[in-house]
């Protein structure tokens, strides 16, 4: 759902600019909160894991494909504030390094796929936590419903901007029809990949797992020769994963993705780009800022073999997420220690 440049008019695109640099500000602020020696590695590790999914076209429907937005796979790791900072982080690598998603809308794409998605998602998932039953498998069911409202709800707010800011006269009814419809059907893979994710997590180590704090599972201990019910912390007293292992596993996985397995993604277009041609929003594109970038539409310049050219970009991709999203949430935390000290 990476916007172009050209879609939306100047004024709304400068709109957006504020809101998400005011929205990235407040998310400095509260990720100093949610970050701690724990989660700052792993904030880094999500946007880098994020970026890496997001190469993985998978098709939805005749001639479309879907990829992961990541805000609700964001939220419930690392905490909202952090969340919104992690595809922030992602987007902004995309525009600059891979000319995918605008400069000039660098803002709807922030304000669409990092605070809509994460916002949204995380309150569906705070909403349900408190109503399922407390286990770790009710986390995963409400990851699961919190990511897959969370991407129609992001192709509503695109739609929003494109009545405000549109730059082709077309039918709003037919745009908002088709961008919600095929983004339902994207927002089920959003939410497969979203739960099998932070499933993943928790089988290793719930205490990393932002939305999981403060959850207890029930347990029954034997009092008196009856059973009663035993309140005890969802996470282990002695973690069964260290936190280097788990942080280099998800990192093997993100080359993984982002170096191989990408190769065999969908070519087809996603839902934004099918609905664009279909109803002629995509008229007034311009040519991307960056577009004689030496890693151009996830390709290295001049490796002719695409296998290799798609492979390399991939792992040079997640190589430079992981490392500025380590080095933001890093300085985030030592701000929060510095803060704390003084």
């Amino acid at each position: 759902m990476h916007v172009p440049d050209g879609f939306i008019d100047a004024p709304v695109s400068a709109a957006t600019g504020v809101v998400a640099a005011a929205a990235i500000a407040v998310s400095l602020r509260g990720a100093r909160r949610e970050l701690d020696e724990r989660t700052a590695p792993l904030a880094g590790l999500v946007a880098a894991f994020i970026f890496a999914v997001q190469m993985l076209n998978f098709p939805v429907a005749a001639g479309t494909s879907g990829h992961l937005l990541g805000g609700a796979l964001a939220a419930i790791l690392v905490g909202p504030y952090t969340g919104v900072l992690c595809v922030s982080v992602v987007l902004l690598m995309q525009g600059i390094l891979f000319a995918d998603g605008g400069l000039t809308a660098l803002g709807v794409n922030i304000t669409d796929m990092a605070i809509t998605t994460t916002v949204v998602a995380y309150a569906v998932f705070r909403a349900l936590v408190k109503i399922l039953p407390r286990t770790r498998r009710s986390i995963t069911a409400a990851s699961f419903l919190a990511a897959l409202l969370s991407v129609p709800a992001a192709a509503l707010v695109f739609t929003l901007l494109y009545s405000l800011g549109g730059t082709t006269d077309v039918s709003l009814t037919k745009v908002a029809t088709a961008m919600i419809g095929v983004h339902v059907l994207i927002g089920i893979g959003e939410a497969a990949i979203t739960a099998l994710t932070v499933g993943a997590v928790i089988a290793v180590r719930p205490d990393l797992v932002y939305g999981a704090r403060g959850l207890e599972q029930r347990l029954k201990l034997r009092v008196n020769g009856e059973l009663v019910d035993a309140q005890a912390p969802l996470a282990p007293v002695t973690p069964r994963a260290s936190r280097r292992k788990l942080w280099l596993t998800g990192l093997a996985a993100s080359l993984l993705l982002a170096g191989f397995v990408s190769f065999y993604a969908s070519s087809n277009p996603d839902g934004l780009e099918k609905v664009a041609a279909d109803q002629g929003i995509d008229r007034q594109t311009k040519e991307h800022a960056s577009a004689d970038s030496p890693l151009a539409d996830y390709g290295v310049r001049d490796v002719d073999d695409a296998r290799l050219s798609g492979g390399l970009a991939g792992v040079i991709g997640v190589g430079v997420t992981v490392v500025a999203g380590t080095g933001v949430f890093w300085a985030v935390r030592k701000r929060r220690s510095t803060s704390q000290v003084a």
